[in-house]
């Protein structure tokens, strides 16, 4: 499947798999559970695995194999599996060398309007899917697909998407609010995606003030957003969420996926 037609408007799609990639083991067994659902997804299946965690709540924190063991690592997922696969860049300089494993560099929440990064996600022509700010408005995100787009080879609609987590409300939770989906596609004029399991993310609240969650909403939030026109679904998985290294309040286990 090329670039160019992995965010479709009219089949919905998964991009799904470890907050941070593992060792071999782990991201294999993620990828090849996500390669059996492939029947059950119109639109197809991502695989996602983040190389560096660079912005954890604590100093010490396990960040990740680091660019070039994940990236090694991504593409011995993509050659076991057939599935694309995609990771979180979060420097320009970092654009090029992701870009000749994966098929989609992601731009995280808290990077959503650096310049720099996103034209050089754009220029090369890889797929780029850009997460919202929690402290963004929906109409915000135009602004961050403009600069994707100003350096991109490709003008589709599938080649550039964007996610909804939910935005921060005061007593630590994120709050999706349904119209967003219309009115960020409006925007953006690509299609959305949403971050099932980050929407139930609780920032501060785990332990030793890691970033907690509540898991069991996954599921109501996702159907919620599906009935209100989300295009895709991005959701983080883990055999064993809570011994996972990152993010396992809120990632859905593994055998719960399908």
């Amino acid at each position: 499947m090329t670039s160019r037609a992995l965010f479709r408007r009219e089949q919905l799609f998964l991009i799904a798999g470890p907050c941070q990639l593992e060792d071999d083991a782990l991201n294999l067994r993620v990828a090849e559970s996500l390669a059996r659902l492939a029947d059950v997804v119109p639109g197809g299946i991502i695989f996602k695995g983040s190389f560096d965690k660079a912005n954890r709540s604590n100093p010490g924190a396990a960040r990740g194999l680091g660019l070039d063991a994940g990236l090694a690592a991504l593409a011995r997922v993509r050659e076991a599996t057939g599935l694309p696969v995609l990771t979180d860049v979060h420097e320009a300089a970092q654009c090029a060398a992701a870009a000749q494993v994966c098929d989609v560099l992601q731009i995280p929440a808290f990077l959503c309007r650096q310049t720099d990064l996103l034209e050089a996600a754009g220029a090369t022509g890889k797929a780029v899917n850009v997460k919202k700010g929690q402290w963004m408005h929906p109409e915000g995100m135009g602004g961050a697909v403009a600069k994707v787009r100003a350096t991109s080879p490709h003008t589709e609609a599938a080649h550039v998407a964007v996610t909804e987590r939910g935005t921060f409300f005061g007593y630590g939770d994120l709050v999706v609010d349904m119209r967003t989906f219309a009115r960020m596609r409006e925007a953006c004029a690509c299609p959305v995606i949403f971050d099932g399991t980050h929407a139930v993310q609780q920032p501060g609240r785990g332990v030793g003030g890691s970033s907690g969650g509540l898991r069991a909403f996954v599921p109501t939030l996702t159907y919620a957003a599906c009935a209100a026109g989300a295009d895709g679904l991005f959701l983080e998985t883990h055999p064993d969420p809570d011994h996972a290294p990152s993010d396992g309040p809120n990632m859905l286990p593994l055998h719960e996926l399908g």
